[in-house]
């Protein structure tokens, strides 16, 4: 895509830009995600590093052997889950300065979504079983 779109937290304390590969946003319906973000968790997937500003206002918190949580220190805001090696990131949302540049077109882990809400919006829908067979088929799916 090659657009560095800017974004931050709630507080302003975390500043960073970053690179979408694509205008489309999915959202995670897992057990941790939904706990992690208050809601589902919107995300981006974005090409290489995410730049943040100020590293120092970040807390990280490794939520598998594999993947881990990048959060604002100060007010919470979830920023972005991230493979710890540095090979995925998925950045959320509502974070970047202008979220509705994205299109709503995915779902993963549909086999953990509550029967309290539903989206309209028509969306590929993925099981964590299928999700791990194509993006980490080496892993172990209780390991999130």
């Amino acid at each position: 895509m090659g657009d560095r779109l800017n974004g931050g937290c709630l507080c302003g304390a975390v500043r960073f830009s970053a690179e979408p590969k694509d205008r489309n946003m999915g959202v995670c319906h897992c057990t941790m995600c939904r706990r992690w973000s208050g809601g589902v968790y919107m995300a981006v997937q974005c090409a290489g590093d995410v730049a943040i500003e100020d590293e120092t206002a970040v807390g990280v918190y490794r939520s598998s052997g594999y993947g881990e949580r990048v959060f604002c220190k100060t007010c919470g805001t979830s920023l972005m889950w991230r493979m710890q090696d540095g090979s995925h990131h998925s950045v959320s949302a509502p974070a970047f300065d202008d979220p509705s540049v994205f299109a709503f077109n995915s779902e993963i882990f549909i086999d953990e979504k509550p029967d309290n809400y539903t989206f309209a919006n028509p969306t590929q829908k993925m099981t964590g079983a299928e999700v791990f067979a194509l993006f980490a088929p080496n892993q172990d799916p209780q390991d999130g």
